[in-house]
Formats: structure tokens, sequence, C-alpha cells
């Protein structure tokens, strides 16, 4: 099978030569050479054949709060998960609360819901502006906690079968799991509690006000590098001179030292090679070899 096949069963839900990129945070970067748009899972089921086999890689993208996508076209299908996808349902058993969240929920909102509703245990992803697929995929965390905190079950799409994932499987770490780029997450199980929702709008708030003043604006994914082993990248970065530097159109934040923030209108690549100076520069101050927590389209990983 071709993308062509895939666009006749498809329609109006496949676009050619679509912007990916500027679909990110970073709001630069290239296009695919077709973009997929999923509302259930009676569609991914319907056309789960022709994207199987549609000859091309495949790559997801949710809120792209934390992805570089080269400049120019790639040879990729990209798929975005909406509707049904977008949606939350909460049930309770003897341990607790069992929330089954869409891949394509934005974590803010989920958080700030499940708040709303006395359902405790996940105000730290207030602040953290991605979906819950891609943060499934890198263990996404903050504020004293991570998906692997709550995360009991997580449904995968590859290669045109369904996966469930059970913790162990996952294989949480810092900022990673076992979930590779051929696994689409459709959803999560996430384990939680009642509490006080006052207290919880509480802790909400104060998550919101330490973002706004610790972490810049503008058009930038979020911190760049993991943090080292009793470390921090932020404070490296700093201690090599690098607050201000710039490559093209990309400069490293004078706020926060582990952001970059990129120009209306610049270029991935010019983040790219801002981003392999950093490392290289703090390899050579401190000897630490800095390793990224973005995803890559079209340009190298930095491990």
């Amino acid at each position: 099978m071709s993308i062509e096949s895939l666009a006749i069963a498809a329609g109006s839900r496949l676009q050619h030569h679509a912007e990916f990129g500027k679909k990110t945070t970073y709001r630069v970067g290239g296009s695919v050479r077709a973009l997929l748009t999923l509302s259930s899972l009676g569609e991914l089921s319907e056309l789960g054949s022709e994207i199987a086999n549609v000859g091309m890689p495949i790559f997801l993208l949710g809120n792209g709060s934390n992805l570089l996508v080269a400049d120019g076209e790639h040879e990729v299908l990209g798929i975005v998960l909406q509707g049904e996808f977008e949606e939350y349902s909460v049930t309770e058993d003897t341990h607790g609360v069992l929330v089954n969240a869409g891949a394509g929920i934005d974590l803010p909102v989920l958080s700030r819901r499940l708040s709303a509703e006395g359902v405790t245990g996940f105000e730290w992803a207030v602040g953290v502006p991605g979906t819950i697929g891609g943060a499934c995929v890198m263990n996404a965390g903050g504020h004293g906690s991570d998906m692997a905190a709550s995360v009991s079950e997580v449904v995968t799409w590859s290669a045109g079968a369904l996966k469930q994932w059970s913790p162990e499987q996952l294989i949480f770490g810092y900022r990673s799991s076992a979930l590779g780029t051929s696994d689409i997450v459709l959803s999560a199980v996430l384990r939680l509690s009642r509490g006080d929702i006052e207290e919880s709008k509480k802790k909400l708030s104060e998550i919101v006000t330490w973002r706004r003043e610790n972490q810049p604006g503008g058009q930038n994914a979020g911190s760049v590098f993991a943090n080292p082993k009793d470390d921090y990248a932020g404070k490296l970065i700093e201690a090599a001179g690098l607050k201000g530097a710039r490559v093209g159109s990309a400069t490293v934040s004078q706020k926060h030292a582990n952001f970059i923030i990129v120009d209306t209108d610049g270029s991935a690549n010019d983040v790219y090679e801002l981003m392999k100076y950093m490392q290289h520069q703090v390899l050579e101050t401190s000897g630490v070899l800095l390793r990224s927590e973005h995803r890559f389209l079209g340009l190298g990983d930095l491990t």
C-alpha cells in the first residue's frame, strides 16, 4: 500500500504536505508528506491497515511541547489524535480513583478538571504543556512527582495491533520509558485519590505562580536538557556562560538557562545548532555530557 491508498480511505482526514513544525511550541520547523487526524478508536480501526502499510515512518504529534522538527519537508506520516482521544472518565474502586484519559488531552486541562472534581495527586501536571500520550512516553514530571507515580496502564497501537502495558512493562525512568517511536499511545489509566478541593486548588495556584516567576515565555519547548544525577542542567549551562548565547534565530533564555527561545519565523536548525553548542560547552567546562529531553524529527538525537 501507499500514501495514495490511505488518502482514498481517509478522505478529508488526510492533509498532504502539511505544516508540522509550526504546530509545536517552538512554532518553527518543516512539514510532513502527509498529516492524518484521527478522532476515535473506530477511525483507527477503519484505517489501521492502510496506516500500518503506508510505506513511510509514522510520527505522532501531541502538543509538540518537547519536539523539534528540522526545516524542510519530511517523508513521514504525521498523526494527530483529537475527539474521543481528548476525553476522560473517572471511576472509583476500593483502592481509590481511576482516571481513564485519552492520549490527546492536555495535561493542564486534565489537572484542573480533576482538581475541581476533588481528585488529587495530579496537580503537578498543571504546569506541563503536553498531552497524556507524550507524558507517558517521556515520563513527564515536575514539582516532586511524575507519570510513573500514578500510571497503572497504557494502551498503544503499533503495526495494526493494540497493546496494554503494565507499569512493569513501561520501565519508567527519569524522563524515559520503554515506549518507542512506533508505539502510538491511545490512552492511559491513572490511579489517583479523593482529596480536599480547596487544598488542591491552592496547590495548582502555587505551581502556576512558580512557573510564571521562574520560566520564560516566548516560543520554547520547556527544558532542553535533562538534569544529570545530583545536579541541574540549567545551573551547568549558566556556569558555562551561555545565558543569552545566540545561534541565528535561537537564543538561550536569560531567565532560565535550560530554555531556548526562538524568534518568530525562526529556524529549527538554528535551535538544534544552539543545542549542540550548549552541550559541547557544558562538557568542556564541567565534564558533564547533557542529554536532551527533546524528541527530534529529521535531526540526530543529542544523547
